[in-house]
């Protein structure tokens, strides 16, 4: 069966962090990482090197975010790639709204096929283009993973919408004037033990 071997690692990393699986979340994720194993094998999408390093790197942060982004809104995901972690919160939260920014066009004819064949992304979209080509569009959260160095992907993240995640392995987290970070999450992936961390920020005007 087509993600058979990727379910109990992606079941095992949404529950690490408490996110919720409904029922046939962990089939669609599983079925998604396949394709990307596979589209791996013709364009470079990932480093991994074996099954739980690629569930880790596909699922676990947005299991993270999928426990911590408000309800209903509306997030943007820059340099999406194979999708993470945008196309797997979609996945884990159904009220959100998610905008798969990729500008290389194989990478974005995947996601689209992906959406094709993987239940629970209707409220996706995919959009071929730079993250700075959307200054003008407006989310409610913006979130992206190693598109950027870090001060680079706020600074751009804070023109796109008023919460800005930044996603973080060993580097220290950037600043920005008229912006705080209102948490700073650290953790472990569950599969690999690698550390991460996943900050906040948003606009000192934003209600507390």
């Amino acid at each position: 069966m087509v993600g058979l071997r990727f379910e109990p690692l992606v079941v095992r990393v949404a529950s690490a962090f408490g996110a919720e699986l409904a029922q046939g979340a962990s089939a669609h994720l599983a079925r998604w990482i396949e394709q990307v194993a596979r589209w791996n094998e013709r364009i470079d999408l990932t480093a991994a090197r074996s099954d739980e390093e690629l569930v880790d790197l596909m699922v676990a942060d947005a299991a993270v975010l999928a426990t911590r982004i408000t309800p209903d809104a509306h997030v943007v995901d820059v340099g999406s790639g194979a999708g993470a972690p945008g196309l797997p919160l979609a996945l884990l939260r159904s009220d959100l709204e998610v905008t798969l920014v990729e500008p290389m066009q194989k990478r974005a004819a995947l996601l689209r096929m992906t959406l094709g064949v993987v239940e629970g992304s209707e409220r996706v979209r995919v959009v071929q283009q730079r993250g700075e080509e959307l200054a003008d569009d407006k989310f409610d959260v913006s979130v992206s993973r190693a598109t950027l160095p870090p001060a680079a992907w706020l600074e751009l993240g804070a023109r796109l919408a008023p919460e800005v995640w930044v996603l973080l392995a060993r580097e220290e987290p950037p600043a920005l004037d008229g912006w705080k970070a209102v948490a700073d999450n650290a953790y472990r992936l569950p599969l690999t033990g690698a550390e991460r961390r996943a900050v906040c920020f948003r606009l000192d005007t934003w209600p507390q």
